[in-house]
Parts: C-alpha cells; structure tokens; sequence
C-alpha cells in the first residue's frame, strides 16, 4: 500500500476506534511534500519555539476576522456560523520546510474533515502573491488560504499568536458552528503539530457525520 494511503487509512481507523497512538506512528508513513521542490524551500535557523501568549481559551467565542483569500474575495470567519466547523490553522510563513510539509499533508485527510463538517483556513502574515506562488508549487491546497498581511499579523495578534519578529506561532484552533472555541493547540514553530492533534481537536468538535 501506497505510504499516504496507508496515512490514511490509519487516521480513519484511530477516528472510529479513538486510538491516538496510531495517529502517531502513522506519522512515519507521511512523506514530505518539499522535496519535490525543495531547492526553492527558505531554510530557517532554529527559531525560539514559542514566542506569544494565547489571548484565547477554550470556551471563548472565537474573535471574528475577515481577510483576502488567494482565490480573490475576502473570508469572514462568522460566516461559517451554523454551516461548518473551523480550524484555524495558523502558519509562520510561506517558502519555509515545516510549514510545505505540513499544508499538503491535510490534503490526504480532507475526506476525515469532511466527516467532521470541518473547513480548514489556513493563515499566515505573508501578502497574496506569495501565498499564490507558495500553493501552486506545493500542488493545490483543498482549502482557503487567507493573508494575515495588512494590518500586518492583526488576526494573529489578536489570537495571542503574533510573534516579535512579526511571523506567526504555528497554531490550530478549533472553532464549532456556534463560534466557540473547542480546541487549542500551539507547537513549537520549528515542528509540524502531531496528527493526533489534529485528531484530538476534530474529536473535540463532536462526533462525525454519520
């Protein structure tokens, strides 16, 4: 079996099972998309793991924002009140190694947050261009991807994810259709968050679709 289907397979099988340990050795079969154009991917020195305070918590309504997207238009978080669940997936910037990894890779799970009736928005302080390039040559993402640019990390600092070089905590947050805030998790910037996480903040949403 192909690694990414075998990925997949296994997240689906720790879903229906609520075993989270096999989330994470699936981890090992997940291949990183960078490499396919690794020679154009920044890379950073190790950076300061966390570098903010989280303003929000658990319980909280998640604080509204709307922001340009690379498909044109502006996205409204509020929006998706009473149609869809939400994570936030808080990114430091485009053209970096974790962040090209970590991206595709939801691509692969899109079916799980489907059953979750789950929309993912990405976000980062890069401007719309750079996000543009960024995607295409990570292949195609499956959901928005929204600039945080101007005013510059406004969305993040008011999330408590602004960083003082001016990038943003690699974050999720998991926002319920009622606009309530189910989930938080901020990683260390120089790791991709686990797939357990990601799974723990689906599972804290409720249960799937049947």
């Amino acid at each position: 079996m192909h690694p990414l289907h075998l990925l997949k397979f296994m997240v689906q099988t720790a879903l229906l099972t609520g075993i989270t340990w096999v989330v994470f050795l699936a981890g090992a079969a997940f291949a990183a998309p960078s490499q396919d154009f690794a020679g154009q991917i920044y890379q950073p020195q190790h950076l300061t793991p966390i570098d903010s305070e989280l303003n929000v918590r658990v319980g909280d309504q998640a604080p509204d924002f709307t922001l340009p997207g690379t498909q044109g238009g502006t996205i409204t978080l509020s929006d998706f009140k009473g149609r869809k669940n939400v994570m936030l997936s808080f990114v430091p910037a485009a053209w970096t190694p974790v962040c090209s990894d970590q991206w595709p890779g939801y691509n692969i799970l899109q079916d799980i947050f489907d059953a979750h009736e789950t929309i993912i928005l990405g976000i980062t302080v890069d401007n719309i261009p750079t996000l543009h390039s960024w995607i295409a040559a990570m292949g195609g993402l499956w959901f928005p991807v929204l600039s945080d640019f101007w005013p510059h990390g406004h969305t993040a600092e008011v999330y408590g994810l602004l960083r003082s070089d001016g990038t943003t905590e690699r974050a999720l947050i998991f926002v319920d259709k009622q606009g309530v805030i189910r989930f938080a998790h901020v990683e260390d910037i120089n790791i991709r968050p686990p797939l357990e996480i990601v799974m723990e903040g689906l599972q804290a949403l409720g249960n799937p679709a049947p």
